[in-house]
C-alpha cells in the first residue's frame, strides 16, 4: 500500500476564568503544548503568544500537529502567566493544565474542560477550549479526455496511446502526477474518467502550468512521444460535453523537421469538474462513530487455560497475547466511540449452563446486553469468562462476522455516514468454516465495516493471509468478488518484541482509507458536515 499522506490538524486554544496571579493587573497567559512519546517523557511542541491582561484569552497562534489515526497521541496543554522575558517556564506562575489525546479532540471537534493544578485539584474555575480543524485542500479534479487523429507510430497496426499529466515544481522541474490507461490499437481513443487531487495536479493554483503528453505504448518500455501541450486549470475548467476544450498535440521534433507540419492529433477535454471529497477526519469530526466489537477464539487448539503453554494462560501479571491485542487496538479506537460500550463475544467453546458449543456467545453471558464498559470492561469480562467455559471447537468465524454485519446493515438505513463498524477477531488461526467466512466477508464488503484479524501463537496462518485480500481480490465460495478489501491480518508473533503501540499501528493503518472508500462509494455525507462551512 502506498504511504499515507500525513494529515495535519490545526488546534485553536481559548481559556476562561483563569487564576489571577498579578497584583494590580490581570494575568498575562500563554499556552504551551507538550506531547508524550512514551512513559512520562513530555516534550514541548510549540507555544502560543502571550495575551496581556486577560483571564479569558483567545490565542491567535494555532498549533499545527501531525495526526495519525493508528496512534494514541497524548497531549498536554499548560497555561502560564508570563511576567519576564526568559524562555524557561519554571520561573513563571502556573495557571493550570489539561491532558488528553488528539483522538479525543478530533472525535469531538471542540473540547471544553476544566484546568487542573499539578496536584490534580481544580485550577479555580479555569477552563480550556480546544477546537480542531483539518488543514487540507480536499478538492479533486474529475477529468474526461479523448483524442482524435493521433499520429500512427506503429509499423503493424495503430498506435497504443496513453496520456501523462505533469506539474511544475518550484525549481522548474516537471513531475508526473497521473498516467491514464493504454488504449490499444486506436488513433481516436476515449480514456476512462479519472480523478486527481487539485493539489497533486497544480498545487491548487488555477494558473500554474500543467504539461500533458501523449505517448504510444511499447511493451519493451521504449514508448514514443506522439505530442503534447501545456495548459492551466483555468483553461481546463471551461470544458463541457457540449463545448469541449481542445488542444493540438504538438511534437516539437516533427515541427522543426517539417514545414507543412500542423499537429500530431487533437486532445479533447470533455469534462473538467472540481469536486470536494470528504477525508477521514471530515467523517469523524462530522459525527461518525466507530463501533468496536471483539471476537475471541476459545477453541481447544489454544490449550488448557490452566497450563502455562496455553495461549489463554494468564501470566502472573495477568496478561496474555489475547489481552495485549485487545488493549493495543482498543486503546486507539475507544476515542472515536462516544458511549465507550463495546460488545465482546467468544466463539468455539462449550458454555454454561448446558455446555452446548457456541460460535457467538457474549463474554458477559448476557445476550440481551453483550456490552462491556470500556476496554477495561472487555478485559474484566474475558478474565471472568475464562474459568467458566470449556474450550472446544470448531473454529468458525462466519457467525460473528455475520452478527456485526447485521448491525452494519441496519446502520445503512440512516442515509448518512453516521456509523462504521470495526470487528477485531483474535484467533490461534486454524479456521474451519473457510467457505462460509469468505462469503460472509464478501457480503460485509458492501457494508460500513472492517475486519481486523490478529493471529496469536505459532500456527500456520496461510488461511488468514488468504482472507486479507492484499494479494488479489477475495471471492466468495460462489465466485462473487469482494467490492473492497476490508480484512487486515497480522500475526502477533511479528510484534512480540516491539513497543506495545506497534501492533495497533500496523492493523489500524488501513482503516481510515477503508472508511473513506466506503462512504465515498455510496456518496454518504457526515451527519454534521464540517466541509460545508
Amino acid at each position: 500500500m502506498a504511504a499515507q499522506c500525513v494529515t495535519k490538524v490545526e488546534l485553536t486554544i481559548a481559556c476562561t476564568n483563569l487564576l489571577d496571579k498579578d497584583v494590580g493587573s490581570k494575568s498575562d497567559p500563554l499556552c504551551v503544548l507538550l506531547q508524550n512519546t512514551s512513559g512520562q517523557q513530555w516534550y514541548e511542541v510549540d507555544r502560543t503568544e502571550r495575551v496581556k491582561n486577560s483571564l479569558n484569552p483567545k490565542f491567535a497562534k494555532k498549533f499545527l500537529i501531525d495526526y495519525y489515526f493508528e496512534l494514541v497521541q497524548k497531549l498536554k496543554f499548560g497555561i502560564y502567566d508570563i511576567d519576564n522575558k526568559t524562555f524557561d517556564l519554571n520561573d513563571d506562575d502556573f495557571l493550570g493544565e489539561f491532558e488528553c489525546t488528539l483522538g479525543q479532540i478530533v472525535s469531538s471537534r471542540t473540547v471544553t474542560k476544566p484546568l487542573v493544578l499539578k496536584n490534580g485539584r481544580p485550577a479555580g474555575r479555569g477552563s480550556i477550549t480546544i477546537t480542531a480543524e483539518e488543514v487540507k485542500d480536499n478538492r479533486v479534479v474529475v477529468l474526461e479526455v479523448e483524442a482524435r487523429k493521433l499520429d500512427n507510430k506503429d509499423f503493424f497496426g495503430k498506435s497504443d496511446p496513453y496520456l501523462e499529466f505533469h506539474k511544475q515544481t518550484g525549481d522548474g522541474n516537471w513531475v508526473m502526477v497521473h498516467r491514464t490507461e493504454v488504449i490499444k490499437n486506436n488513433l481516436n481513443p476515449v480514456w476512462r474518467p479519472f480523478k486527481i487531487s487539485l493539489n497533486s495536479l497544480c498545487y491548487s493554483d488555477m494558473d500554474k502550468s500543467i504539461k500533458v503528453e501523449c505517448y504510444d505504448y511499447d511493451s519493451d518500455g521504449s514508448h514514443d512521444l506522439i505530442g503534447g501541450f501545456q495548459t492551466t486549470m483555468s483553461k481546463l475548467k471551461e470544458a463541457s460535453r457540449s463545448s469541449p476544450v481542445e488542444f493540438e498535440c504538438i511534437n516539437e521534433k516533427k515541427r522543426q523537421k517539417k514545414k507543412s507540419y500542423k499537429n500530431s492529433g487533437i486532445v479533447s477535454v470533455k469534462r473538467c469538474e472540481i469536486i470536494v471529497e470528504c477525508t477521514f477526519l471530515d467523517y469523524i469530526m462530522g459525527g461518525c462513530q466507530l463501533n468496536f466489537t471483539v471476537g475471541i477464539d476459545f477453541t481447544g487448539s489454544n490449550g488448557d487455560p490452566r497450563s502455562p503453554d496455553s495461549l489463554h494462560y494468564l501470566s502472573p501479571n495477568g496478561v496474555n497475547e489475547y489481552l495485549t491485542a485487545i488493549w493495543s487496538v482498543g486503546m486507539v479506537i475507544q476515542d472515536y466511540d462516544t458511549d465507550k460500550m463495546f460488545p465482546a463475544f467468544g466463539f468455539g467453546a462449550q458454555i454454561p449452563p448446558s455446555f452446548q458449543v457456541s460460535h457467538e456467545f457474549p463474554l458477559n453471558f448476557n445476550p440481551s446486553n453483550p456490552f462491556c464498559n470500556g476496554i477495561q470492561g472487555i478485559v474484566d469480562a474475558y478474565r471472568a469468562c475464562l474459568p467458566q467455559v470449556k474450550l472446544y471447537g470448531p473454529t468458525n468465524f462466519s457467525p460473528i462476522i455475520n452478527h456485526v454485519a447485521r448491525f452494519a446493515a441496519a446502520a445503512t438505513q440512516q442515509q448518512t455516514a453516521s456509523q462504521y463498524f470495526i470487528l477485531l477477531i483474535i484467533t490461534d488461526g486454524v479456521i474451519t468454516d473457510l467457505d462460509q467466512t469468505r462469503t460472509a466477508i464478501v457480503n460485509a464488503s458492501k457494508l460500513p465495516m472492517s475486519i481486523i484479524i490478529v493471529g496469536v501463537g505459532g500456527a500456520d496462518f496461510d488461511a488468514m493471509e488468504f482472507l486479507d485480500g492484499d494479494n488479489g481480490v477475495l471471492r466468495s465460495s460462489s465466485g462473487e468478488p469482494a467490492v473492497r478489501d476490508i480484512v487486515q491480518f497480522v500475526p502477533f508473533r511479528k510484534f512480540q518484541n516491539s513497543p506495545k503501540e506497534a501492533l495497533a499501528q500496523c492493523v489500524l493503518a488501513e482503516v481510515p482509507q477503508q472508511v473513506v472508500n466506503y462512504f465515498s462509494t455510496y456518496k454518504l455525507q457526515p451527519p454534521k458536515n464540517p466541509a460545508a462551512k
